[in-house]
C-alpha cells in the first residue's frame, strides 16, 4: 500500500506562485509514475500534470503548460508542482496520485493510491 501526503496548498493572489509537494510512502518511489489531478466544486477531477518513474516524460495538461512544472525527488520520495502565473480559475482541491506503473497517464481512473488533497486559492 502506498501512503501519500501532499503539502504546500494555500491563498494566493493572481500572478502569484505556490509549489505543492507529495511525500510517499511503502513502495519503492522510482517505481511509481505520479500524477496531480484538481477537482472545483461541482466539477469532475482534472489532469493536471504527470511524471514517470524516472522523471521523465513530464505532460501537462493544455490549461497549465509554460505556467505549471512537475518535477520528482526519488531520493526524498517527493513529487513537485511548481505552479507560476496562477489565475482564479485554478482554484481547486489538487490531488497527489500514484500508479503501480513508470508510465505516466492522463486518466484519474489509471491511478491506484491518493492522497487526501490540498486547497489552492487564487483571488483575482
Amino acid at each position: 500500500q502506498v501512503q501519500l501526503v501532499e503539502s504546500g496548498g494555500g491563498m494566493v493572489q493572481a500572478g502569484g506562485s505556490l509549489r505543492l509537494s507529495c511525500t510517499a510512502s511503502g513502495r519503492t518511489f522510482s517505481s511509481l509514475a505520479m500524477g496531480w489531478f484538481r477537482q472545483a466544486p461541482g466539477k469532475e477531477r482534472e489532469f493536471v500534470a504527470a511524471i514517470s518513474g524516472g522523471g521523465g516524460r513530464p505532460v501537462a495538461a493544455d490549461s497549465v503548460k509554460g505556467r505549471f512544472t512537475i518535477s520528482r525527488d526519488n531520493a526524498k520520495n517527493t513529487v513537485y508542482l511548481q505552479m507560476n502565473s496562477l489565475k482564479p480559475e485554478d482554484t481547486a482541491a489538487y490531488f497527489c496520485a500514484a500508479r503501480d506503473s513508470n508510465w505516466p497517464a492522463g486518466s484519474p481512473v489509471a491511478y491506484d493510491y491518493w492522497g487526501q488533497g490540498t486547497q489552492v486559492s487564487v483571488s483575482s
